[in-house]
């Protein structure tokens, strides 16, 4: 589970990926949103909480859905990661197939 501080990071950190993905400055999103750059930063640095209305802005402004800004889990280190498939492998929780024809077409 994430503490507050986590969640504040993460969200941030998220929030300026998705940005960054969308060829957008600091700059541009606030203006966007309508507010100042260096609250958006303090946010993305994870300084700030976002309130209901700042989430709102955030998520209209970059066009995403509320799951897209809180799913964190591409954030997993690789140790993680693999712990994570082997634990399914081994306990039969994935479609063996389906993973090794995904697994080919990457290499």
């Amino acid at each position: 589970m994430y503490n507050s501080k986590e969640i504040k990071t993460l969200l941030g950190k998220k929030i300026k990926e998705i940005r960054k993905k969308q060829n957008l400055t600091q700059e541009e999103l606030a203006e966007k949103m309508n507010i100042d750059q260096r609250n958006l930063s303090k946010i993305e640095c994870g300084n700030n909480f976002i309130t209901a209305e700042t989430l709102s802005k955030i998520l209209s402004a970059l066009n995403v859905e509320p799951h897209e800004l809180f799913y964190f889990g591409h954030n997993k280190d690789e140790a993680e990661l693999q712990t994570e498939l082997l634990d399914k492998i081994n306990n039969k929780n994935i479609n063996i197939k389906l993973l090794y024809q995904v697994y080919n077409a990457l290499k």
